[in-house]
């Protein structure tokens, strides 16, 4: 066990995933074995320069053992000492179809076997590794592992509005705002929203329709998001919102600033008191091109299991 970190600071970053499936009626997870170190463990790795933690994870995940993974409840990250180093390893979950086929990638991973938890758990070489897993086999038992996201961003950063004499819903993107939205492109590919809603308006198009494109997502357009509408008609906004917890896949809402309270007390009405806490409370709420990562339960209605809030890699 390592020792406690009093001081809180991490030099080493790195994320993984604890991929899962249903084989047999059974729940079973991914473990590998690493020669280099030769124990049994989680995939993982350390995190890349230009890079959030949510990437590195699904890199690790694609590089180590040829899986693509769409990233599902935070799991409980892991702290330990490398020599005089602390480092920090943030996990999620990852829902791993069937008929999908990993492979070792025959540098850092010689061996992978996909096992029961009760296996796993034996099997694993480190004990801080069991915390997670014992976090993925309640969230199993509680019917609470197999979900979806909902995802909210704030549009990236605009030009100044005291510089843009045109209308309001044509104001674009400033130069650092065009970077965001690549960030936030990258980002959103962890969890593969397979449903866009936006505001009409250019700022918040220009945020999302990159990664649309680029990952053949469905876009729709929904005015009631925008600043102006939302400010004439609040309850219509908040229906949009509202409809985001009937779909049955992974989605993203794109809005603006001064609509992220409506938006925010919707989300709150999906979440337990000890998730609903953690959501923002006062201006901005969210910077621009951050987001609100919530995963819910699918095929039954309940609250939320989880709720991040992420920011896309400001370079």
């Amino acid at each position: 066990m390592a020792k406690s970190n009093a001081s809180g600071k991490i030099d080493i970053y790195a994320a993984g995933c604890l991929c899962w499936r249903i084989s047999a009626g059974e729940l079973q997870v991914l473990v590998i074995h690493r020669p280099r170190y030769d124990d049994w463990s989680w995939p993982k790795g350390k995190q890349d320069n230009g890079e959030t933690l949510p990437e590195t994870a699904v890199r690790e995940l694609r590089e180590e053992v040829g899986l693509s993974v769409r990233l599902g409840v935070p799991l409980p990250e892991i702290r330990y000492q490398v020599k005089d180093q602390w480092k920090l390893v943030k996990y999620w979950a990852a829902e791993i179809s069937p008929s999908a086929k990993a492979k070792p990638d025959h540098g850092e991973v010689d061996e992978l076997r996909w096992v029961s938890a009760d296996h796993a758990r034996k099997m694993l070489t480190n004990d801080d590794d069991r915390e997670p897993l014992d976090e993925l086999v309640r969230l199993h038992r509680h019917g609470n592992l197999a979900t979806r996201s909902v995802i909210i961003v704030r549009h990236a950063k605009a030009k100044p509005r005291s510089s843009w004499q045109r209308a309001e819903g044509d104001r674009p993107l400033a130069a650092t705002g065009k970077r965001q939205a690549l960030a936030v492109t990258r980002l959103l590919a962890a969890w593969q929203p397979r449903r866009v809603i936006t505001s009409p308006w250019l700022r918040c198009m220009s945020t999302v329709i990159p990664f649309a494109k680029k990952y053949n997502a469905k876009v729709k357009e929904r005015s009631q998001l925008t600043e102006a509408s939302h400010k004439r008609s609040p309850k219509k906004a908040a229906a949009v919102v509202e409809q985001l917890f009937d779909m049955e896949h992974p989605v993203v809402l794109c809005t603006h600033r001064p609509v992220l309270p409506t938006v925010l007390k919707v989300l709150s009405r999906h979440m337990p008191n000890s998730l609903g806490d953690d959501l923002p409370e006062s201006d901005p709420y969210l910077s621009p091109g951050e987001m609100i990562v919530l995963q819910m339960p699918r095929n039954k209605k309940s609250r939320a299991v989880s709720c991040e809030i992420i920011t896309p890699f400001d370079d």
